[in-house]
């Protein structure tokens, strides 16, 4: 969210989008409901060219780019692909979705030199999307270098990765759009229209992008081939809505509701909003915010700027069973690649806290020299680096995942927020930053 430490809402939302015209649809394959739906014209074609490989310079002269330094220094890293056993499918799991390997750790297939077929491709990239300067600058993960600076529209909010990996989607909530790029060229493609989409997620078993409309208190499903919207779930009772994470089986969705102090229970199959879950402390200002799924699948980890720390929410989504202090506006959350342990942004202070992913007992908090304000952002694929755009000082940090050390700080564009360190190992993608399992 856009301000200082402590914030108020985004500026510039719109309350009601333009550009959209409504009409029936109807997908035969499918046992869900009929959906309203939003044709989408020219993305068609330019998600075509995405997925044909079309050269750079076309597809950067279609968006307007403006390209800076080298093209094509870096290489993509050696890892093995996964080697697990396939289980059988849990009948009790969302239908379609990829069978979990490993109950004690759902993040089994997403360790550390996991690459899929489609992500050993991809250059290994960090984009980095600005909320006021309304670009996408792109890093080399080797040389720390710019490689490359695109200029596209609005207040731009995250890069998310497709479910199948092979896109990643620049947001703009302001003017409504989503910019996909190639990950294996690092360049953009045409700049299609979705509705309000401050955060964007993928159902677990590949069947919606969902669109997380903050100014409008919704969610809104789009088939994410043709990007016609099938349906929308109001969450009048969640303002805010902002991050989310998955169950286990991939039935239940947790939305967090950063102005209200709340946690949105959703079911993934009927769309429907089932309950809300009251924080203890309820500031409706900057509250909840980055939410994950411990790797046992046993609790939530729910970030709280206002609280300064971290909620529990015990695994069947019903309460809050605890707190964990972290520091001030305690913002993202990740995990390390054998999911041992929980690195939690502490925005306010310019630090991270080292918790236990498992049970989320503190291990340790690592400083950024000279302070900063850790954001969002995510581990490179071998999971030896922790890459966190800094909100309000204009800059990328890059961590040492075995210490805390500062390994550089690169300058950027104004306002970095949501940036995707890509590739990334697993299976398929939840969407945000780069959720992968």
């Amino acid at each position: 969210m856009s301000g200082p430490d402590h914030c108020t809402e985004p500026k510039g939302h719109r309350t009601e989008p333009k550009g959209h015209t409504m009409r029936s649809g109807h997908r035969p394959e499918r046992t869900r409901p009929r959906r309203t739906a939003v044709r989408v014209g020219a993305v068609l074609a330019a998600a075509a060219l995405v997925a044909a490989g079309c050269s750079s310079s076309d597809v950067a002269d279609s968006a307007g780019a403006e390209v800076s330094g080298s093209a094509g220094t870096a290489t993509s890293p050696t890892l093995a692909p996964p080697t697990s056993t396939t289980p059988p499918v849990d009948p009790d799991a969302l239908p379609g979705m990829p069978p979990v390997t490993d109950p004690h750790n759902i993040y089994s297939e997403a360790g550390a030199g996991m690459l899929s077929d489609t992500a050993q491709q991809a250059r290994p990239l960090v984009y980095v999307p600005h909320n006021d300067s309304s670009d996408v600058w792109v890093i080399d993960q080797n040389t720390f270098e710019v490689v490359g600076k695109y200029q596209l529209s609005g207040e731009l909010q995250h890069v998310v990765p497709s479910y199948d990996m092979k896109t990643l989607y620049a947001i703009d909530d302001t003017g409504n759009h989503a910019t996909p790029f190639d990950p294996n060229t690092g360049t953009p493609g045409e700049t299609f229209p979705v509705i309000d989409p401050y955060n964007m997620y993928f159902t677990p078993d590949g069947a919606y992008a969902i669109s997380v409309a903050e100014a409008r208190k919704e969610l809104v499903w789009y088939d994410p081939h043709t990007w016609e919207v099938e349906d929308t779930t109001p969450t009048p009772e969640c303002s805010g809505i902002d991050h989310a994470d998955f169950s286990a089986d991939g039935k239940t969705a947790l939305f967090t509701c950063e102005f209200a102090g709340r946690v949105a229970v959703v079911d993934v199959l009927s769309h429907r909003l089932e309950r809300v879950i009251d924080m203890p402390t309820r500031n409706k200002h900057m509250g909840p915010q980055d939410i994950k799924l411990a790797p046992d699948a046993s609790k939530y980890f729910v970030a709280d700027c206002d609280a300064d720390g971290v909620w529990v929410v015990d695994g069947a989504a019903t309460k809050v069973e605890r707190f964990i202090p972290t520091g001030q506006c305690a913002h993202g959350i990740y995990l390390t690649r054998d999911a041992q342990r929980m690195f939690v942004t502490n925005r306010g202070e310019g630090s991270v806290s080292v918790l236990d992913a498992y049970t989320g007992e503190p291990i340790t908090k690592w400083h950024i020299p000279g302070g900063g304000s850790p954001d969002m952002g995510g581990l490179n694929a071998a999971g030896t680096q922790l890459w966190l755009s800094g909100r309000y000082d204009d800059a990328v940090y890059v961590l040492d995942t075995s210490d805390g050390h500062l390994i550089t700080k690169i300058p950027v564009g104004d306002g970095p927020h949501g940036l995707a360190v890509w590739p990334q190992p697993g299976r398929y993608s939840l969407g945000h930053t780069g959720i992968t399992r």
